[in-house]
């Protein structure tokens, strides 16, 4: 495994600066390409899986944060409250707050149960310096946050929907997760007192926890119990990833909320016509997209997927005489929505071209034969070569060999 820090800052794809602050990564391009093509995949993917996307405020006033509970039960890690107008507001530490506040903005019925509501949103931690470290802790991250509200019956198949939905992204993101654990409250808490960490009531723990257990056992994965690691609203399944010195980290977490609905009053009319209140439930595909991107950079050591990569095709002209169909090219394939750049003949020997972008994932050498035969043989990252084919079908090809969406 490679250290992301190192090697995301010799790749160019993040850095940071001591005027911007500890813990506060800016993405180069190559990274900002890496970035959107996974926040675009999460998107489509819970697309399909029915999810509405909206936005939020990345602000919210104080009262919110103490409604929802995370001003008395999380306020160590929030920053604190700004004076505007007479009024406290604050960076939120999560988006949770403001999904139940557009839940409850609008009446519903039993039958638009479970809504499934996801945002790719700002969240803010004052994380003490001695932890940050590149892009795996951060004080800004951008969360691949989702909300499922849905009836008490709803809720196990809609968390094993979601772990399904966090398995299939691992594996076209070429990942693999470390453990599984279930997350639970310390062994000796008092649930919903003042002074604990949590809230809530034992029973609505239980119940949690009991459907927790029943998504991981049909999932049919290991998985540990680890009292102490709950959220302070409920339990979770957190999926681990280790990291190039062996520390593991939650990357994907499935969450059961009973209390933020209670919190803020949620409801829904049921089919005997009388109100009744939601679950929530709390997830994430693949967590922050800091950290996602950073076990990435481990993982792959900047070989990442061709769907993922800065630059996905390298046109390589033999010569001069090869450089206007070489732009030609580049221009087509940019058309295909690809991210490709040319290794131009002026640039060394075409053996050192290859070698200098063995990262991308495909590679086309141009020459008199293929200007002649107005065709790409396109080399692959490992060295194979894929036949020759004409310019159109074999960009066609590689663009569809892009897309993480296209299954076999």
């Amino acid at each position: 495994m490679y250290d992301h820090r190192k090697l995301g800052r010799e790749l160019g794809l993040f850095d940071s600066d001591p005027l911007i602050g500890a813990g506060l990564p800016y993405w180069l391009p190559a990274g900002a390409a890496i970035r959107q093509s996974l926040e675009r995949y999460i998107v489509d993917v819970e697309r399909r899986a029915g999810y509405q996307q909206v936005y939020s405020p990345v602000l919210g006033k104080r009262e919110l944060y103490e409604i929802s509970g995370h001003w008395s039960k999380y306020s160590e890690d929030m920053y604190p409250p700004m004076d505007i107008g007479g009024e406290e507001v604050m960076l939120r530490p999560s988006l949770c707050p403001h999904h139940a506040l557009m839940f409850r903005s609008r009446a519903h019925s039993y039958r638009e149960l479970p809504l499934r509501m996801s945002e790719l949103g700002g969240q803010y931690r004052s994380e003490l310096s001695g932890v940050l470290g590149g892009l795996t802790r951060v004080r800004a991250m951008q969360l691949n946050d989702g909300h499922i509200f849905c009836m008490l019956e709803q809720v196990a198949y809609e968390a094993l929907a979601a772990l399904e939905l966090i398995k299939q992204a691992h594996r076209d993101m070429g990942i693999s997760a470390s453990s599984y654990m279930l997350s639970l409250p310390a062994e000796d808490a008092r649930l919903g007192e003042p002074s604990s960490k949590y809230v809530g009531d034992a029973e609505s723990w239980a119940i949690a926890a009991d459907l927790l257990r029943d998504v991981l056992e049909k999932a049919g994965v290991a998985y540990s119990e680890e009292p102490g690691e709950a959220a302070f609203y409920g339990p979770k399944i957190d999926i681990q990833i280790e990291d190039s010195a062996g520390r593991e980290s939650t990357l994907s977490t499935i969450q059961v909320d009973f209390h933020q609905p209670a919190a803020f009053g949620l409801e829904y009319i049921g089919a005997d016509g009388n109100k009744h209140r939601p679950v929530m439930i709390h997830r994430a595909i693949v967590g922050s997209i800091e950290r996602a991107v950073a076990h990435l950079i481990e993982v792959h050591g900047g070989a990442f997927p061709a769907w993922l990569a800065p630059v996905q095709l390298v046109v390589l002209p033999i010569s001069d005489d090869q450089e206007k169909l070489s732009g030609e090219v580049a221009r087509r394939a940019r058309d295909r929505g690809l991210r490709v750049e040319i290794a131009h003949a002026d640039e060394g020997t075409l053996g050192a071209r290859i070698r200098e972008n063995r990262l991308a994932p495909y590679q086309a050498v141009i020459g008199p034969r293929e200007a002649e035969a107005g065709a790409l043989a396109l080399r692959l990252r490992n060295a194979n070569q894929l036949p020759p084919a004409p310019i159109a079908e074999a960009l066609d090809g590689l663009a569809a060999a892009c897309n993480p969406l296209i299954r076999d």
